[in-house]
């Protein structure tokens, strides 16, 4: 995620986090716990109290719910069926899929392996998540005659303008980005290859103005991916949640924490929520 580089105690880089005055947390975690454990759930009342304390810093934190991002997808057309959508990991596909059963733009869906990892020294790199490279994943795309992309969130770009990086020049001229959420400076450069349309497009700079996270990532050990290495959840590192949620961060962290025992207990390997595989959809 960030840029930045600093030192932790044992001498290693580290990634640091500033204080966004815009933070946007798209609440993945109310359909997930309510999967895992019931809607009646001690986990679901722990999820609820997280989410409220979240929307308790009004002005700041804003929650997303999926369905308004999707509406305010759909709104911005109607656009003719693409011959393909490439979705961006299973996330990418999920959200070409739900916007699919609205609109009929994707009737043809090719899901991308493709992941950010953090590298160890304070950067990242996209790397594949299924046996083929990215390159490979995308052969043969120059048979199409229009393209869409799509993916959950848009913040640092570098995924999307991989991805575009790849399509042949031809098919580019007729391709477009759909994403749910994106940082308004991210949103803009890429405007720059490919028209892109965002169902929230906040406006700034990002991490020092504008951030977005998805909620499961506080909870579960899906969203900080690292090389050779297991992932992490936002909890694991308290030091973000102290410039995500200044003041009340403490609590935070211990209803991440509990949330944490009741859905992934110790002994147990954690429940990706989203899968690494390949797979295409209407091809």
């Amino acid at each position: 995620m960030p840029p930045e580089r600093a030192t932790d105690d044992a001498g290693g880089l580290r990634y640091a986090q500033p204080i966004p005055r815009w933070f946007y947390v798209h609440d993945d975690l109310t359909d997930e716990v309510q999967r895992r454990a019931g809607p009646d759930s001690a986990a679901a009342r722990l999820a609820q109290e997280l989410l409220g304390l979240l929307r308790a810093d009004q002005g700041r934190v804003t929650v997303l719910t999926l369905d308004d991002q999707l509406e305010r997808v759909a709104r911005q057309g109607p656009f003719a069926p693409f011959d393909v959508a490439l979705g961006i990991g299973c996330a990418g596909e999920r959200v070409a899929e739900q916007l699919h059963a609205r609109t009929a733009w994707f009737p043809r869906v090719r899901r991308v392996g493709v992941t950010r990892e953090e590298d160890g020294r304070g950067g990242y790199a996209l790397v594949s998540t299924v046996a083929e490279s990215i390159a490979e994943q995308l052969a043969g795309l120059d048979r199409f005659t229009s393209l869409a992309v799509v993916d959950d969130t848009v913040f640092s770009g570098l995924t999307i303008r991989s991805v575009l990086g790849l399509v042949p020049t031809a098919l580019l001229r007729h391709a477009r980005v759909f994403c749910l959420r994106g940082v308004g400076e991210t949103l803009g450069a890429l405007a720059s290859l490919c028209p892109i349309t965002a169902g929230v497009a906040a406006p700034g700079r990002r991490l020092e103005e504008v951030s977005f996270i998805n909620a499961t990532g506080l909870v579960l050990r899906v969203s900080i991916r690292r090389q050779g290495k297991s992932s992490l959840a936002f909890f694991d590192r308290p030091e973000w949640l102290r410039s995500w949620f200044p003041g009340y961060d403490g609590q935070v962290l211990d209803l991440c924490r509990r949330l944490n025992a009741l859905l992934d207990p110790p002994g147990e390997a954690t429940t990706s929520i989203d899968p690494a595989s390949a797979a295409v959809r209407g091809e």
